[in-house]
């Protein structure tokens, strides 16, 4: 099964539509495509359409397909939480009880113990320390940073300690190695990612760089990845899912911060040998547009991806299997600026794949256990195979 290739697309943030447990979340009636098609008049997604994505649930401009060119359902998140980590590793087969730890809003966010710990550990002090937007916190304490030399370390309603640093204040290199003490501090308490902030600019015109980096808690146990890599099946991701797997079970990573590179990646990794699982993350529609709450901005990203699925299309071949989802929703159109727990959308289609209905899957890990009948490889732990 060495020659077969899988081409597993994340549409980050994609959500379609409340899962049942979503009141436990406080996120009842967030519908992330439904509710943008809505705000933007309709959406004009004709790849996606073919596929069968207006077979999953009401997509205004997306009606539902009569014959799906994909095989076509919904999956429902088992783990606890409604963030990148708990999703993306579920999606490779992982299961997560309890959840990350979440901190307070604040002032303050972060425990004592654990500001003590970072500014011995990293010889810089920390202003912020509250939940925030990165963007909205940086213009804020910007200026002051750059006086100061000081970490600006926040959070929000996922499991992060951020860290924010002007390149030309703190280098890169520095700004790194501080969030690697940083991770191993917080560790103990279950923090899900540390990421690396950086941004550029003068007071009063602050931009975020391409330049982030996330620093995952270590991986509790072997997700497909690692089996795929383990059985000399080459596994190629594309994106920041090298920080989000904590480079475990990679062959080659093409990393890259925004959707127009993260597709480029995907098209030319297309073109090439026919072997092993490309795995990729498009993160633009969560992180400028979700969280931002843009729903005009999110639908042309959907528009953009959707031109790439399309060009896509004819460079698949043999056995050639394409997997598309997402790892949870963030309703742009819904209150906060915090993802959305929901079903996320699961459309599977290529020359070897039989279009049809594929239900609810009661767990994402049902992708994990799939890329394992695909390859050959024994069952994972969890999950039920759709293929």
């Amino acid at each position: 099964m060495k020659n077969r290739r899988v081409v597993l697309i994340v549409a980050d943030s994609c959500g379609v539509g409340g899962a049942p447990d979503a009141a436990s979340y406080d996120d009842e009636g967030a519908d992330t495509l439904g509710h943008i098609a809505a705000a933007v008049g309709r959406l004009r997604l004709p790849e996606l359409q073919r596929l069968g994505l207006g077979n999953l649930t009401d997509i205004d401009g997306v009606p539902p397909a009569a014959e799906p060119a994909a095989a076509y359902g919904r999956m429902q998140e088992r783990s606890a939480g409604k963030d990148t980590t708990s999703g993306h590793w579920e999606i490779a087969g992982l299961f997560l009880e309890e959840g990350f730890k979440l901190f307070p809003p604040g002032p303050p966010a972060f425990p004592d113990a654990l500001v003590a710990e970072v500014v011995a550990g990293t010889g810089r002090r920390i202003i912020g320390n509250r939940a925030a937007s990165g963007t909205q916190i940086i213009e804020e304490l910007g200026e002051q940073h750059i006086r100061e030399g000081s970490w600006i370390a926040y959070t929000s309603a996922d499991s992060v300690f951020q860290v924010a640093a002007h390149e030309e204040v703190i280098p890169l290199e520095e700004l790194y190695a501080g969030c690697k003490v940083v991770r191993k501090l917080c560790n103990p308490y279950q923090v899900g990612r540390v990421i690396a902030r950086p941004f550029v600019g003068k007071p009063g015109a602050f931009t975020r760089t391409q330049n982030r980096r996330d620093f995952s808690y270590p991986l509790p146990e072997p997700t497909i990845l690692d089996r795929l890599f383990e059985k000399g099946i080459r596994v190629t991701t594309v994106g920041k899912l090298d920080d989000v797997y904590a480079n475990s079970g990679i062959s080659q990573s093409v990393h890259v911060e925004n959707n127009p590179d993260a597709q480029a990646a995907v098209l030319e990794l297309a073109a090439g040998p026919r072997e092993g699982l490309v795995f990729a993350n498009l993160i633009d529609f969560d992180m400028l547009y979700g969280h931002r709450r843009n729903p005009d901005g999110y639908a042309r990203c959907l528009e953009a991806a959707d031109a790439f699925l399309a060009e896509l299309q004819p460079r698949l071949g043999g056995d050639d299997v394409v997997m598309i989802t997402a790892d949870h929703g963030n309703d742009p159109t819904y209150k906060g600026t915090d993802h959305t727990r929901e079903y996320v959308p699961l459309l599977v289609y290529g020359p070897s794949v039989s279009p049809g209905p594929l239900g609810i899957r009661n767990g994402f890990y049902d992708i994990a256990q799939s890329l394992a009948t695909l390859f050959g490889l024994p069952p994972m732990p969890r999950g039920r195979s759709f293929l």
